[in-house]
Formats: structure tokens, C-alpha cells, sequence
């Protein structure tokens, strides 16, 4: 099975933006595609809260998720849509939610990212999501025509029992849109991709934003599918923005897992108890 990947260099026009989208979309079709997956905020990346503050929508007025659904169905093909920013329908905050859309334009499912990025990073850089976005509340699943595929959205990365959450319940693949910036990415986006592929084994397929923005920001790229042994079938690197296909083998996944079936060995993990006390 072939899926297909937009890595992005998303601006702060979202009409600009979604015309891009459905050109991917029918390359990707072109291109003998099942799925095509984009990057976490495929249709607004702008850190000036004022000028993106008109282009924020509730999901029944976004005009980029009405652009992809359109042109999902025109393709016929399944599109995951890695994340869009959205007006929240029950606060005053925003919501970053992703949304996987079937064949025929229809929501097949909506996920909401979990972990919210709010760090100081040694080059200066300071993220304070939570400042503007309400974090989701579940993990989410859905059936694809690639298989049972577990949502995700960049920094929930860093959290491999919501991976191990996922794969329980019956995942055999992953999605990790992502808007990385360069030092964690140089650091840890390689590694903690593959970690998760080997813990679950499991496909990890991480459309990812790249190079400078219209806002100044500049992100890591190297979109990635990784195979259930760790094996990185598809690296798109950081030279820009672009289509990649990889083809997953659908016996993988049962291959590896019952070679070294490490997920049917999991136990849940009591709190420790700490031992080495004061003596009497």
C-alpha cells in the first residue's frame, strides 16, 4: 500500500494555503496514493496572535477543511489532515484538532492534541501554547484502508504511554503531524519516531512543516515513514517543501510483532515502592 506525504512550508494566507492542499491532493492521487498525510497546521502557521485572530473559524466555517473535503472526494482519496487551528465551539480558546477524511469527503474522525508545547528552549525560543489552545481529552482511533491508525500531533510524541494507549486497543499504525522546531528536531525527532515504531510494532508516518515561514519561524522537515522494525523508509529532509510516497508492506506488522511480540508482554506498572530507607 502506498501513502503519500506533504511535507509543508505553511504561510499566513490559509486561501493561499488550501489552494495548495488540493493540488497535493490530486498529485498524491496521481501518484497511486491510498492516503495522503499533512503537516499540524496545514492551513494557518502564524505566530502574530493579531493578524491570524480574522482567519480563526469553527469548524463548520473553516474554509481549508471545506477545500480538503472537496477535494478528497473529487480524488478519491483518503486524506489526513494533520491539524488545523480552530476556534473552539465551547470557549474562548482555540483548538488543535486533526481530522481524518475518507474517499468520499466524509469526517471519519476528529482528534484533538493531547500535550500541549509550553517550553523555554536553550536557544532562546519560548512556546506557550496553552496560552491560546485547550488540550484535547481522548485518544482516537480510526479504521483506514491502511489499517487501524492511532492519532497523534507533534509534542505528543514525548509521551510514549499514549502510543502504548493506542496500539492496546488495536493501532498498527501512527500518525505524527508536525511543526518541529530545528534544535528538537536535530535532538530527538529521528529518535523518538523510531522508539515508537519498535515499542508497538508499528508504521509511524510523520508529515512534517519545513525551512523559514512567513512569521519568521523556521521548522526542522524531515518528514518520515518509519517500518515496525525501527527501518526509516522515507526521509524528505530540509531542503523544502514537496510530495514523497512510501509503500507500507501490510504483513509487517504481524511479522514483527510476532517475532518479538513486546506489546502481548506489557503489565501494568504498580507505583514503585522506594526501598533504601532511614535505618533505625
Amino acid at each position: 500500500m502506498k501513502v503519500a506525504l506533504f511535507q509543508a512550508q505553511t504561510g499566513i494566507d490559509p486561501e493561499a494555503n488550501a489552494a495548495e492542499l488540493v493540488g497535493r491532493i490530486g498529485e498524491a492521487a496521481a501518484g497511486g496514493a491510498a492516503m495522503l498525510f499533512t503537516p499540524e497546521m496545514s492551513g494557518l502557521l502564524d505566530r502574530d496572535r493579531q493578524r491570524a485572530a480574522p482567519h480563526y473559524r469553527p469548524e463548520s466555517e473553516d474554509r481549508v477543511l471545506a477545500a480538503v473535503r472537496t477535494a478528497a472526494r473529487d480524488s478519491g482519496l483518503w486524506v489526513h489532515l494533520g491539524s488545523l487551528a480552530l476556534r473552539d465551539e465551547n470557549s474562548e480558546k482555540l483548538v488543535n484538532r486533526g481530522y481524518v477524511i475518507d474517499s468520499q469527503g466524509e469526517i471519519r474522525a476528529r482528534y484533538e492534541k493531547l500535550h500541549l508545547f509550553d517550553v523555554d528552549l536553550p536557544t532562546g525560543e519560548s512556546w506557550r501554547e496553552s496560552a491560546s489552545y485547550r488540550g484535547g481529552e481522548r485518544a482516537v482511533l480510526v479504521d483506514t484502508p491502511l489499517g487501524t491508525l492511532g492519532l497523534a500531533i507533534c509534542y505528543d510524541l514525548r509521551f510514549a504511554g499514549l502510543f502504548a494507549s493506542l496500539s492496546d486497543a488495536g493501532a498498527t499504525l501512527f500518525s505524527v503531524p508536525a511543526a518541529f522546531t530545528v534544535p528538537t528536531g536535530q535532538a530527538h525527532w529521528h529518535v523518538l519516531l523510531r522508539a515508537r515504531a519498535i515499542e508497538a510494532g508499528a508504521f509511524v508516518v510523520a508529515a512534517a512543516q519545513v525551512g523559514r515561514h512567513a512569521d519568521g519561524r523556521v521548522t526542522y522537515g524531515h518528514s518520515l515513514v518509519v517500518d515496525p522494525w525501527g527501518q526509516i523508509l522515507l526521509d524528505m529532509g530540509a531542503d523544502g517543501p514537496g510530495l514523497g510516497f512510501a509503500e507500507l508492506d501490510p504483513g509487517a506488522v504481524e511479522e514483527v510483532r510476532g517475532r518479538l511480540p513486546a506489546i502481548r508482554h506489557r503489565r501494568p506498572i504498580p507505583l514503585p515502592e522506594r526501598a533504601g530507607g532511614p535505618r533505625s
